[in-house]
């Protein structure tokens, strides 16, 4: 299965295994709550996806690679204690806490969540002196003397014997304690990730036109080549970063995320390419309905890979403005009802009942986000959205009209990134549609803003009558139709 295939099929089981009786017991014993063990190539995202379930439930995450870990420190160190059997006092020994179970209660005592996921990687790597160990855990969920809380579901992962020599065959008991899930690299499923993660366009394209070059595993003279998911996700950081900065991006800097001297030639070689038609087509004057005829022209005759590249640099600046509206419009969403609980005081002229009441819901988000925070439990828009809310409602100073007054300033905010957005959106396929034709390029044009998770909610949200009309010729339109419709009901 692909790893969006197992993402799913983890939080159906966890949300299962957490499922209890009317009396608040676990419907499924611990001992029965086999734990999930995701086998599959290093780097294609078993540990993101672990973060995004965690988030996407709300529960608390507590991560630890198995590698480093010797039998004193997974199990906890043994010291000695008096007890007193039959009226006769003996030494016996006994062991501290394991890390690992440490690890949770520290994470439940920091965030208050008493439910989660412990995530043990890499638990085929396990030291000779800690095997025998584990598969008393992984059916009891005991490190030593010591049981994992109710409440945490296990789950493992671990890298086949062909991507890791210190790998260590499970024998049939233990993997007939274990839900084993194999999973492949899958260029689609990451594409999708990776629009949303909005990793640069340089890397989506290249891939496009080199979809081969995704994922690698090769044995030279030299030992293992390779290419994984996590080093182009780590690339894209860096370009980013490189940009910013006006430095150089070379063969160097490529080869020290990606593990294959073909792949790296070849992307570097592209992203100077890259880079030369950003400055060929300046993307601000296509996006304001300023391009240049001799612009338009040289699109026409360009070939498929330059249209494609020029396509990502305009659908990167686009879907950069649609999701901070689509933030925005979530922010506004969430302090709508806070504000009307504190309008009803104000209007009574109250204004230290006002002031408590602001003071409430910024301690209220406060601890809030620091739980989540704590458990592991937020993702990287979710952690900038709830700072926002957070800093809004500081901003404030307890005063009900200096809140609205933000309030209305964020409302105006919104309402411009809204024009802005749909005028950019019109030129966009205004741009395509002259130069590029009803062709391959829209209909790549009208997917991605179909897949966009960003996309398709600021067209449900705020519409756009180009993406209605071309979708629908291209027999797309009932399929993104209910797409919206659905995360329209949900969101906005």
């Amino acid at each position: 299965m692909n790893i969006k295939e197992a993402k799913n099929y983890i939080k159906d089981t966890v949300q299962l295994y957490l499922k209890k009786d009317e009396f608040g017991e676990y419907r499924i014993p611990v001992v029965r709550q086999r734990p999930i063990f995701l086998l599959g190539a290093p780097g294609i995202g078993k540990t993101a996806i672990m973060e995004q379930i965690a988030q996407e439930l709300e529960i608390g995450l507590v991560s630890y690679s198995m590698t480093h870990h010797t039998r004193q420190s997974a199990l906890g160190l043994p010291f000695i204690t008096q007890k007193t059997y039959g009226g006769e006092t003996v030494s016996v020994s006994e062991y501290t806490m394991s890390e690992i179970i440490a690890s949770i209660y520290d994470t439940m005592e920091s965030s208050g969540m008493k439910e989660g996921i412990l995530f043990l990687d890499e638990i085929n790597c396990v030291s000779e002196t800690l095997a025998p160990s584990m598969l008393q855990f992984l059916q009891y969920k005991v490190f030593g003397r010591h049981t994992v809380p109710d409440g945490w579901v296990v789950v493992t992962a671990g890298n086949p014997p062909e991507y890791n020599k210190s790998v260590r065959e499970f024998d049939v008991v233990t993997y007939d304690r274990l839900k084993v899930l194999e999973v492949e690299a899958d260029y689609g499923v990451w594409k999708e990730y990776a629009g949303e993660r909005h990793l640069h366009h340089a890397i989506l394209n290249y891939l496009e036109l080199k979809k081969d070059h995704f994922y690698v595993m090769e044995m030279t003279t030299r030992g293992k080549s390779y290419v994984t998911a996590r080093g182009w996700e780590d690339l894209s950081e860096i370009l980013y970063l490189y940009e910013e900065d006006g430095l150089a991006v070379d063969e160097t800097l490529v080869g020290q995320y990606l593990r294959n001297e073909r792949v790296v030639k070849e992307f570097t070689a592209y992203y100077d390419l890259y880079c030369k038609y950003k400055k060929d087509y300046p993307v601000e004057e296509i996006l304001l309905g300023k391009a240049s005829g001799q612009m338009v022209e040289r699109a026409r005759n360009a070939a498929f890979d330059e249209r494609l590249s020029l396509l990502g640099m305009l659908m990167d600046r686009v879907e950069t403005n649609l999701q901070e509206t689509c933030e925005q419009a979530d922010i506004l969403t969430t302090l709508k009802p806070m504000l009307g609980s504190v309008k009803a005081l104000a209007e009574n002229g109250d204004e230290a009942a006002v002031k408590e009441r602001v003071d409430l819901l910024t301690e209220g988000q406060r601890k809030q986000y620091h739980s989540l925070k704590e458990a592991n439990a937020l993702s990287t828009a979710d952690r900038r959205k709830r700072k926002k809310i957070l800093r809004f409602l500081e901003d404030g100073k307890g005063s009900f009209e200096q809140l609205k007054n933000a309030y209305q300033e964020q409302v105006a905010v919104l309402k411009e990134q809204v024009t802005t957005t749909q005028g950019e959106l019109h030129q966009l396929f205004a741009f395509v549609e002259n130069a590029m034709g009803e062709g391959n390029e829209l209909l790549i044009l009208v997917t991605e803003l179909t897949v966009n998770t960003y996309g398709a909610r600021f067209i449900a949200s705020f519409g756009s009558p180009d993406y209605q009309k071309h979708s629908e010729k291209m027999l797309l339109g009932e399929r993104s139709v209910t797409l919206m419709k659905e995360i329209g009901e949900l969101e906005l």
